[in-house]
């Protein structure tokens, strides 16, 4: 009921314990808290928290537009709702150093299990898209250690993304990651990897988990769970994945409406009343108050 019963540092420590084992962690995207529940709720291991994500619930283009408190806020909204580990993208750390390490101890106090950082210039781009610009190695190095300095909790997870392949090609990607994980980086995201080849090079060159970003429409082919297991990937996410179906979904609902004049033919494609009810957990406010589950939701 309310939220998650499980502390943010308990989060932590149990996703760290779990990411040393090595298997490969599935972190759908979720897009609100209810989606957070659902993903909990279908058994998946952790949820993610889109930048592009959050931008888009906003209107907005990814581009660096959205603020630290946004984030946060929304960010602490997904991750109580739900016992899974939550990470979040926190673009390019908003700000300068000194920023960086703000964010790290807001995104603690909103009790998320850990975020990821980006070496993309200001303003940043989605990372599946051309034209990127990415900052020099120095730079990117005090990002991470800033970062790292600032944590709180060790068990939250400092995550260094780079997007320098799309710029420089696969062996400066390699490298950055090496001097990322020596600056403290507990896990590296490459970011617009092209083949499981390249995956796997990153994942010989470095002794720490590895995330891989299966985005629909990117650079990126779209590999199945199995394959990247095989190439020793430990973090998948599908960031957009669910509010690109959900929005697919709504738009053509409002085509319906227009046609038709009304949803009766949607019906079998919503969610039943019964089943946002059991997602929300209406029957366990009853503890606190015994008129409030009082109601017939299987009509």
């Amino acid at each position: 009921m309310l939220y998650s019963t499980v502390a943010p540092a308990e989060k932590r420590r149990l996703f760290r314990e779990r990411l040393a084992t090595g298997e490969l962690l599935r972190f759908p995207g979720a897009f609100n808290p209810l989606s957070a529940r659902l993903i909990a709720q279908k058994g998946f291991e952790g949820v993610y928290i889109s930048g592009a994500v959050l931008s888009a619930d906003l209107g907005l283009p990814d581009i660096g537009l959205t603020t630290l408190t946004e984030v946060a806020g929304r960010g602490q909204q997904i991750a109580r709702m739900t016992d899974l580990p939550a990470i979040i993208d926190a673009d390019t750390g908003f700000g300068e150093p000194m920023n960086v390490a703000r964010t790290i101890q807001t995104l603690e106090d909103a009790g998320l299990a850990g975020m990821h950082i980006e070496d993309q210039i200001n303003p940043k781009r989605c990372g599946h898209l051309d034209g990127k610009a990415v900052v020099d190695q120095d730079t990117a190095v005090k990002r991470i250690r800033a970062a790292v300095d600032a944590r709180r909790d060790a068990n939250f997870l400092i995550m260094a993304r780079t997007d320098i392949a799309a710029v420089d090609g696969l062996q400066a990607a390699v490298d950055r990651a090496k001097a990322l994980v020596d600056a403290g980086a507990d896990a590296i995201f490459p970011e617009a990897m092209r083949s499981l080849d390249e995956f796997a090079a990153v994942r010989d060159a470095v002794d720490v988990p590895i995330l891989a970003n299966m985005t629909e429409f990117g650079k990126s082919d779209l590999f199945s769970v199995d394959q990247l297991r095989d190439v020793g990937v430990n973090i998948v996410i599908w960031p957009v994945s669910l509010l690109r179906i959900a929005m697919g979904a709504a738009s053509r609902a409002l085509d319906t409406l227009t046609d038709e004049g009304h949803l009766t033919s949607k019906l079998g494609e919503m969610q039943h009343r019964a089943d946002l009810y059991d997602l929300v957990d209406y029957e366990s406010y009853n503890h606190f108050d015994a008129n409030v589950f009082t109601f017939d939701i299987t009509r």
